[in-house]
This record gives structure tokens, sequence and C-alpha cells, in this order.
């Protein structure tokens, strides 16, 4: 029997996107593109293009602690991203399988990041306003990284940030109110040639930027970066570095889009 390569796991905990944008299919066509074995535990099944949200039906919580139970005892995740969990309810049941995995082995517990995604680029809501306060009690304190975009880290903090200095303070209130690094994106900042975000985690500061795509309206961008970060956690590199290389990823799956049907799509195969 020939020798098979062994591939890094990585676990996507999200909603799917019946338009293949966003959700739990950028994040596996992401974790394929990075050489990275995906798996999945769905939060909610959505009805939507990249024009609207046209419905939007939850999982029950105990199906999505038993998506997470059959990931783990065969395929253990070296990295774990969530993304729309849209209820208090599912947010406790994914919390709380976390905490347990925790509890029973240190060595296998693996650096998650939370996109907490609030609101489609359409303008649904795909987290219950209910929902805010779990996520930042149950589901922030077991985070490697936060990643939120403009507005929702002014639903987070109380405040827009509106300039690349309110992304550097957002990014230090965070770390400093919730204890885990922050991503603060400030892709949608008004008037900017560059997309520009910052990352902090109380030791090192990083100001990553690209030169803003102008005529492209992606979907699901949010959603690719955070996957981004998880896969390249999964393939071994530190925090900062796989942030780095996101980065560099996301702008390059953005500049290189392709066009299917009436939108822009990202490029995650580049």
């Amino acid at each position: 029997m020939r020798n098979r390569k062994q591939v890094p796991v990585a676990l996507t905990i999200a909603g799917s996107d019946s338009g293949g944008g966003a959700g739990i299919q950028a994040d596996l066509k992401t974790f394929a593109a990075l050489g990275v074995h995906g798996t999945s535990a769905i939060t909610c099944v959505t009805a939507q293009n990249p024009k609207r949200v046209l419905a939007t039906q939850s999982c029950r919580p105990e199906i999505v602690r038993l998506q997470l139970e059959a990931v783990f005892s065969e395929l253990p995740p070296a990295a774990i991203k969530t993304g729309m969990l849209f209820s208090a309810e599912i947010i406790h049941a994914v919390a709380e399988f976390l905490r347990a995995i925790s509890k029973k082995s240190r060595a296998a517990n693996p650096p998650v990041i939370v996109d907490p995604v609030m609101i489609s680029t359409s303008g649904a809501a795909l987290l219950k306003k209910s929902a805010v306060n779990r996520l930042t009690r149950e589901l922030f304190p077991l985070a490697s990284l936060i990643t939120p975009n403009l507005d929702e880290a002014a639903v987070l903090l109380g405040w827009t940030p509106k300039t690349a200095e309110d992304l550097r303070r957002a990014a230090k209130e965070i770390h400093r109110r919730f204890g885990c690094a922050a991503l603060v994106k400030g892709g949608h900042l008004r008037g900017g040639k560059e997309a520009a975000d910052i990352f902090f985690d109380g030791k090192t500061e990083l100001l990553l930027s690209a030169p803003f795509v102008s005529g492209v309206q992606t979907h699901g961008t949010g959603c690719t970066y955070s996957a981004a970060i998880a896969g390249f956690l999964a393939r071994g590199e530190t925090l900062v570095r796989a942030v780095e290389l996101s980065k560099n990823y996301i702008s390059r799956a953005i500049a290189r889009s392709h066009a299917a049907g009436t939108f822009s799509v990202l490029n995650h195969f580049q």
C-alpha cells in the first residue's frame, strides 16, 4: 500500500449559502484551496443569492452538537472557525461542546477563529439581537481571534470606526474587553484607496493593507478571510503569520474575481 499524504483538518461551524458565495460553501472552498481537508457543522440553511436573503431556517442545537461530535470523533480539526450561528441556543450548544473538548484534553484544544457574523452583505440579519450577549459571554472567551467588520465592531463596542485610527482603537478595545486577539476589518471605510485592517493581540499590532478594488462587489469576503486564517493555522502557521497570509489570500481572491451570472464571485482557487 502506497504512503498517502497526511493533510491537516479544519472545521467550519456556520450557515449554508445556497448562492455558493459565503458561509459553509465559501469556507470549504477556501480550505480546499489551501490544501486543508474541510469539515463542517451546519447551523442554518439560508435561501439566498448575492442580492438578497429570502429565508433562513436554523438547525436544532442538538443536530449542531451531533455534527461536532461526528467530526471530532474521527476527524479532529487542527483549527476551527465559526460564522453564522444565528441564535443564542446554537451559540450555547457550540460553546458548551468546545468547553467540554478543552476539559478533556488541552493538547487537543484547537484554535478558534470567531467571525461574529451579524448582517449579510445585502443587509439581512444573520444573528438574532438576543444572541449577541450569549456570543460575547460564551464564545468570545474561547476564541483565539475575533474578526469583526465595521458594522459588527459597532455592535460590539457601541460606536462605529470611521477612520484608520479608529480601527486601531477598536482592535485594542476588543482585546481589552474580551481578552482575545482582534482583527478589525476596514474594507468598507469610505473614501479609502486602501482596504486596511488592524490586528492586535496585546503584543503585536499589524496594519494589513491592499489596494481597494473598485467596481467589484463580491460576496463572502469575511467568511473567506476567517476561513483562510483557520486554514493556515491548521497548516501550522502562527496566528500572526496566518493573518498576514490570509490578507494576501483574500486580496488576490477579490482582485482576481470571476463573473458568475450577474455578479462577481471570489476566486478561491487562484
